[in-house]
């Protein structure tokens, strides 16, 4: 079963995130076999860390709450809060098989959420720039919840346009970077 686990960082939280990254990178690590595509989110400067993705492969929501809970910034308190949820890769590959390479042009989250029907179950047509892209679920898999995708855009307009904008009670869209050790 595959999940979408986002830890959104908690005001005034960088000092202590930057002491805790080499425990983070270490916790993470231990996923290695079963990481779909990691990486940190930014405020609009790009610079400024806003948060934490992890899209994993993992036996059951069990396994992922345990994930996701047990993560050393989330233990100390670095996250505000967790946005967990099962999802589906719809693309069928990792972050690391995406052909346009891990730094070649601007990345984004983007990250609608759901109201009503289900959309965008497929993706858009055009491909291309798709990173990783599938639907958010329900923890049994079979409701709707709204859409994560991680895209390479010229602009957050242009990555917000993956998603059909009146399917969704809110789209937001976040600076992202491919994840690991640098």
């Amino acid at each position: 079963m595959e999940f979408f686990c986002y830890h959104r960082d908690r005001p005034d939280s960088l000092t202590l995130r930057q002491e805790l990254l080499e425990e983070h990178w270490s916790y993470m690590d231990r996923y290695g076999a079963e990481m779909i595509a990691r990486g940190p989110t930014f405020s609009g400067d790009g610079e400024t860390p806003t948060g934490s993705v992890h899209i994993v492969d993992l036996p059951d929501p069990t396994a992922a709450r345990a994930f996701a809970f047990g993560e050393p910034g989330y233990q100390a308190g670095v996250y505000r809060d967790v946005l967990l949820r099962r999802w589906r890769n719809t693309l069928g590959r990792t972050m690391w098989e995406f052909p346009g390479g891990r730094t070649e042009g601007n990345r984004y989250l983007v990250l609608g959420l759901g109201a009503g029907q289900a959309a965008d179950l497929a993706g858009p047509h055009e491909q291309d720039e798709l990173i990783a892209y599938g639907p958010l679920l329900s923890d049994d898999g079979t409701t709707w919840l709204g859409t994560a995708a991680l895209v390479r855009a010229p602009d957050p307009s242009t990555a917000r346009a993956v998603l059909t904008p009146d399917r969704y009670a809110d789209i937001e869209v976040h600076h992202w970077e491919f994840g690991g050790r640098r």
